[in-house]
């Protein structure tokens, strides 16, 4: 059986690169990397881990750059597997008191900047690459959101991260969710399945050092939605196997 393709985008540090180890034994992983040079770097490492691997400079924010990775993928492999949208940004001090935590003064470019990236550049990808994930025996789709864009929970007193909120970022989430029910939703007569990964709070660039999770479970989540059964879910919100509430 030919190993899957599996593009995931922000692969060259943190969740991303290590999703990109986890999957190493299930699929061919490229991994999408700003600057080349950093995701040559991390190519190296996946090399030496065993993984058949390679990098793609992509930059999810440039349309050119998913055009790019369509005419990679399609004249490489005739089709994309698997495709982690991963990349995204924290729009300023995450955690902290920035302006980007402010529903009554967030800028609106800084809020325009963060669902450009979040979640207009990740519906825009995904559409790109649908053509070639169409391709696939049972293409997944996994979008990396978070437990903040949790409607729910942000809105549930006593709830683990009622007094967490960073409205841009939220927001942006709660944003890409509604792109995963809804693309789940047009899927649905099909083998391919979308659904939203809640990493955990992370030791990463974003999460910062008092994050209690390492980089091993955080990318158990995505890792496990990117090689979902026949039988597995879609349209969901998960964490660890477990679903979360919208």
């Amino acid at each position: 059986m030919a190993k899957k393709i599996a593009f995931i985008t922000g692969g060259n540090r943190g969740i991303g690169l290590q999703t990109a180890l986890e999957l190493k034994d299930a699929a061919k992983v490229v991994i999408g990397s700003r600057e080349l040079k950093q995701g040559q770097a991390a190519l190296e490492k996946l090399r030496a881990a065993g993984a058949d691997a390679d990098v793609l400079e992509f930059d999810v924010t440039q349309p050119k750059s998913h055009q790019a990775a369509f005419d990679y993928f399609n004249s490489r492999y005739g089709l994309l597997d698997i495709l982690v949208n991963n990349a995204g940004i924290a729009g300023g001090s995450f955690p902290g008191t920035g302006p980007e935590h402010s529903t009554a003064n967030v800028p609106p470019e800084l809020l325009q900047r963060v669902f450009g990236t979040n979640f207009f550049a990740q519906v825009a990808l995904t559409q790109a690459l649908l053509p070639l994930l169409r391709k696939s025996p049972a293409a997944r789709i996994v979008n990396l959101s978070s437990i903040l864009g949790s409607l729910t929970l942000q809105a549930t007193p006593g709830s683990p991260i009622y007094d967490a909120k960073s409205f841009a970022y939220d927001a942006s989430k709660t944003a890409l969710n509604a792109f995963t029910v809804h693309l789940a939703y047009e899927l649905r007569g099909t083998r391919i399945k979308v659904n939203s990964a809640h990493p955990g709070w992370v030791k990463t660039e974003m999460g910062g050092p008092q994050a209690p999770m390492g980089l091993e479970e955080g990318a158990k989540t995505g890792a496990a939605l990117a090689t979902l059964p026949d039988d597995g879910p879609t349209g969901g919100f998960f964490h660890l196997g477990k679903p979360l509430p919208w």
